[in-house]
């Protein structure tokens, strides 16, 4: 059995896949966060991915991994979200389960599963955005991934769009994430939390009970603080779009990652943010905007379709 595990900046989730994509068994664990010893992230991967596979045998592990992965894909240089700094994750995980282990960037991960089983099978150039903790962001050429020269290409994320702005956990300030992400999503209905009565209720009134999903399921009742909040969020992903499409004028935009599941909750206000803020938006062909088509476990099958190339 093949294992593709998506490491996020809050949780990591594993699932077993078959050849064609189909995820059998899915296991979750939260990630202890960036300051705590790796190890500790390597355990919760351990437990996720042997939950995951079951009594059936391992036969090979491909990550997801939220930070920048180097050209090698075996060490993470950096994640502002997770505990490594250089490490060298593939053989120290290939080491513990004594199975070939591959690992790239998630958003790289997504893009190919998408490319390969979802929303970008057929397209001549995709630019994927994965709204999750943070952001994250993928460019397909065809069915080619273009990882850069360094193998760091895509970060979006931490774009500067607000100079002397929110202070972003990777040490800089006013990046795309801080305003267009899950905790930027949590932040701005917090703010506001009094004005909510169903957000009161789900959280018993207490900001730090408060969730992306939360907000997601108070929005989907029409709370009117949760859907401002999620007009906030897709008002700043149509900006950033506008730039990545004047950049590299792709044939389609794929939104996936957690946030995204909110649908056309997020996606509308972005489809008009982006209309509004692109050069020349009267002039030109605006690529078409569209949810992920694997949902949440994009990252993991992208992961397994990569350890699949190893692995038999």
């Amino acid at each position: 059995m093949i294992v593709g595990v998506d490491i996020g900046g809050t949780k990591v989730l594993a699932g077993a896949v078959t050849a064609d994509g189909e995820v059998r068994r899915t296991a979750l664990r939260f990630t202890p966060g960036r300051r705590v010893p790796a190890h500790l992230v390597e355990n919760a991967l351990t437990e996720a991915v042997m939950e995951a596979v079951g009594d059936e045998p391992l036969q090979a592990v491909g990550l997801a991994a939220a930070g920048f992965v180097d050209a090698t894909r075996t060490r993470v240089l950096f994640a502002p979200h997770l505990p490594w700094h250089g490490e060298d994750v593939v053989a120290v995980l290939s080491e513990r389960w004594g199975v070939p282990v591959i690992m790239d960037n998630d958003a790289n991960c997504t893009a190919l599963a998408e490319a390969e089983y979802g929303a970008g099978r057929g397209s001549s150039s995709t630019v994927l955005v994965t709204l999750g903790t943070g952001i994250g962001g993928a460019l397909m050429l065809g069915d080619q991934l273009w990882r850069g020269v360094g193998g760091m290409a895509g970060e979006f994320g931490h774009q500067q769009v607000v100079p002397g702005g929110l202070p972003c956990q990777c040490g800089r300030s006013g990046c795309w994430e801080q305003y267009c992400s899950g905790n930027a999503l949590v932040r701005h209905a917090r703010a506001r939390l009094g004005a909510s009565p169903v957000l009161t209720r789900i959280t018993d009134a207490d900001p730090r009970a408060l969730t992306g999903a939360m907000v997601t399921a108070a929005a989907a009742e029409g709370d009117a603080v949760a859907l401002e909040a999620f007009r906030s969020v897709g008002d700043w992903l149509g900006v950033g779009l506008a730039n990545l499409v004047a950049s590299l004028d792709p044939a389609l935009l794929v939104v996936g990652g957690g946030v995204s599941a909110a649908g056309n909750l997020l996606l509308d206000p972005a489809r008009a943010a982006l209309a509004r803020s692109l050069v020349g938006a009267a002039d030109r062909v605006i690529p078409p905007l569209v949810p992920a088509a694997l949902g949440p476990q994009a990252g993991l099958v992208g992961a397994a379709l990569l350890a699949r190339q190893i692995g038999g």
